[in-house]
């Protein structure tokens, strides 16, 4: 994360409800975002962001000029992974099932987690299709709340932490 990055969280530090259990994506900057927002948050696979296999680190212009194949399926099929990694149905399990556990649990839980994660949980919490996954946006250091009752999710999205705006 970078400096500008950091300000801005340390901005929006004490602005989060007081949580039971505080987890963060392992990355480095899910990690730091975390520690910035004044949050002792524990690293948890279950809502790591995207194993995109041998795209890691790459932008997606750079994956199309050399897969536009590959780079089309991937849009377009949500069990397809020719970047060797997770196809999108199994990222949007994985979270899912994370979420699913969580709402068995009682107390408040904050994660703070990649904007991949945080679609795929908000696919998962409103019984929509993988493909809905790619028309959710996610700004950064913004709340995406969830709510559960009655065996369902409620959503709330686009709270701006501090003044991320």
């Amino acid at each position: 994360m970078d400096a500008a990055g950091l300000r801005r969280a340390q901005s929006a530090a004490g602005t989060l409800p007081t949580a039971d259990r505080v987890f963060a994506s392992p990355s480095v900057r899910c990690r730091e975002t975390a520690a910035g927002l004044g949050l002792e948050a524990v690293p948890l696979p279950d809502v790591a962001g995207w194993a995109v296999g041998r795209w890691q680190g790459r932008n997606l212009e750079e994956v199309t000029a050399a897969e536009p194949e590959a780079v089309a399926a991937w849009l377009t099929d949500p069990g397809c992974a020719p970047h060797g990694g997770e196809s999108l149905l199994e990222l949007c399990d994985r979270v899912g099932g994370w979420l699913d556990a969580v709402a068995g649990e009682a107390g408040r839980v904050i994660a703070v987690v990649e904007p991949e994660a945080v679609r795929a949980a908000a696919v998962r919490a409103l019984g929509v299709t993988a493909e809905a996954f790619w028309r959710i946006d996610v700004p950064p250091l913004t709340a995406l709340e969830f709510s559960g009752r009655a065996s369902r999710w409620n959503l709330r999205a686009g709270r701006p932490l501090g003044d991320a705006e």
